[in-house]
């Protein structure tokens, strides 16, 4: 079995500092912990399977994005003892750094100012839930934070985004947000503003977190025209869950 780096805020890499983070934000894929609005459309075992396979594609995606452009896939991960659950879900290139904080805008401040902490020159923080996002998407994010001190945002459908992309860990950025509302991408860029940031945007996704959208990605990744190359995992599992549910 293959092992992933754990890296360590208090130790930077000098390596890291030319390269964006592209850090997927992850919890463990366990049955009852993850996906639960999916049910009970799904059992929480298919949940959880849905979930690693989300995660799969997600990932494949951002190593395909950095293996053209300076950066590094990061899982950062809850809970803390789940490193090993890890090693046959992320590719090799990986690294793993752990989550802290309570609440979700916290856990999003601390990911990305730890990330900086390690030495990283910019970070980029994406959503488990939007297995369709490309990787020209994770690429173009890189590519803008090349240049001057913008935030980078990936609009999703439901007034959320699936990433937001720093060139520091602005902590306002994660302030007075309405966490899980139609809100959260109008007030970050509120924030942006307040705050005498640019705010650059990346083509628009959709997470997949109710029965609705589960729907709308099963008839896009195995009823319709959508190429073999998108969400190969997250296909596999809905093909296979259609079968077994005759949808």
């Amino acid at each position: 079995m293959k092992t992933l780096e754990l890296i360590d805020p208090t130790s930077p890499r000098q390596d890291f500092g030319a390269q964006c983070a592209l850090a997927v934000m992850t919890k463990a894929p366990q049955p009852g912990r993850v996906k639960t609005r999916l049910t009970p459309a799904l059992t929480s075992g298919e949940a959880a399977e849905l979930n690693k396979a989300f995660l799969v594609d997600t990932a494949a995606a951002i190593s395909k994005a950095a293996a053209n452009a300076p950066a590094r896939g990061v899982a950062v991960y809850t809970p803390s003892d789940a490193a090993l659950v890890y090693a046959d879900i992320l590719p090799a290139d990986f690294v793993l750094l752990p989550q802290r904080g309570e609440h979700f805008g916290d856990r999003l401040h601390f990911a990305a100012m730890d990330l900086f902490r390690c030495g990283f020159g910019s970070v980029c923080l994406i959503d488990s839930d939007s297995p369709t996002v490309p990787a020209q998407s994770f690429a173009e994010a890189v590519e803008l934070l090349k240049r001057e001190d913008n935030v980078v945002l990936g609009p999703s459908e439901d007034g959320g985004y699936y990433l937001i992309g720093l060139k520091d860990s602005h902590r306002e950025m994660f302030q007075r947000i309405d966490w899980s509302t139609d809100r959260v991408l109008d007030q970050t860029v509120q924030r942006a503003n307040e705050i005498g940031l640019k705010v650059k945007f990346l083509p628009t996704g959709y997470d997949v977190d109710d029965a609705a959208s589960l729907r709308r990605l099963y008839d896009e990744l195995v009823r319709g025209p959508a190429r073999d190359t998108i969400a190969p995992a997250t296909r596999k599992v809905l093909a296979a869950l259609a079968t077994q549910k005759k949808w």
